[in-house]
């Protein structure tokens, strides 16, 4: 299927409709997602957690996606997604490191994590490891205070930490 538009001098031009970069699978779970809320608009943050899980990040395709998808407008997509510091922007590693930095968990030893992250893993804060393994990025809270200092790698909450306790954490994102 495609679309026409006006080329120069008044010409009509087909236009090839552009793909969606998104697998049928992602479309679906988005669809499913959407069928568990009384309005589809509060499928927003699911979708988006989806697909920054299948992309490794979010972009303008998906902020336009979504915003098809649960037929609201782009800007509420994309005021929603640029919110919240667990959603991103930039390409990361296959596993991401979100280290706690509220007063709790620096007061408790963040900074030492966060220092020993970098020197251990070679990287500075948004950057992704060479191998693409890893990226950290600070967040200001994880609501775990109970366990600071800790850290969210994906969806997995580690706490207590110290910098050597945070090695036998990274050996387990083999």
């Amino acid at each position: 299927m495609s679309a026409q538009h006006a080329g120069r001098a008044g010409q009509t031009a087909e236009r090839p409709e552009r793909k969606s970069v998104f697998s049928n699978d992602l479309v679906e779970r988005i669809e499913k997602a959407t069928l568990r809320y009384p309005d589809r608009k509060a499928a927003l943050i699911p979708a988006l957690n989806m697909i920054q899980r299948e992309l490794g990040y979010l972009n303008r395709d998906a902020v336009r996606f979504v915003a098809k998808q649960l037929s609201i407008p782009e800007s509420e997509v994309y005021g929603t997604a640029s919110f919240y510091s667990l959603l991103g922007w930039q390409p990361t590693g296959r596993h991401v490191i979100h280290v706690c930095h509220n007063l709790s968990c620096s007061l408790l030893g963040a900074e030492s994590l966060i220092e020993h992250l970098e020197k251990k893993l070679g990287v500075g804060e948004g950057e992704v490891t060479p191998d693409g393994r890893f990226s950290y990025a600070r967040i200001e809270c994880i609501g775990r205070c109970d366990g600071a200092p800790a850290i969210l790698i994906d969806d997995d909450y580690h706490g207590n930490l110290t910098p050597e306790s945070i090695e036998q954490v990274l050996e387990q994102y083999t």
